[in-house]
Order: structure tokens, then sequence, then C-alpha cells
């Protein structure tokens, strides 16, 4: 039994105690607040898909962005490249 309490920090009847309490504590105020275990793991694969999103709308506007310009800066070099060869 030394093997075992030495993992698990104490007696295993002690951890066992207070692991019950702390889950009793645990469950009242995920109760008190309407959440379960199902919530709680919805909401960090959220997390994460919203920031996964995130990720690919901010690259998004970022080619929006070098489009946009890019359809007045390469008809302009062009513009100017043909003038300036003709000279």
């Amino acid at each position: 039994m030394n093997g075992i309490a030495r993992f698990l920090g104490d007696s295993p009847l002690r951890v066992f105690i207070k692991l019950l309490v702390i889950s009793l504590l645990v469950g009242i105020v995920m109760s008190a607040f309407g959440w379960s275990p199902y919530d709680i793991f919805y909401g960090i694969r959220n997390f994460f898909l919203d920031i996964w999103h995130m990720g690919f709308r901010a690259i998004d506007r970022f080619l929006g962005y070098i489009l946009l310009g890019a359809a007045i800066v390469i008809p302009a070099f062009i513009i100017l490249r043909l003038m300036s060869y003709r000279k």
C-alpha cells in the first residue's frame, strides 16, 4: 500500500473522501448554473472552432485587401512600364 499512498499523495480512503467532497461541491455549482459535462465539452470544442474560423476569416480578409489593391496597382504598373518603354 505504500506505493499507492505515495502515488495518490495520501491514504486511499482519505483521497476517496476528498474526491467525493470536491465532486459534490462541483456538482452543486454546475447544477446551480445549469451546466452539464456536455456543455463544458461543447464549449471547449466551440472555442477552438471559433479560433479556427477566425483565423481563416483573417486570411480571407487579408487576401481580399491584396486583391483589391492589386486591381489598381497592377494595371497602373503596366501602364507606367509601357509609357517608360516608349522613351
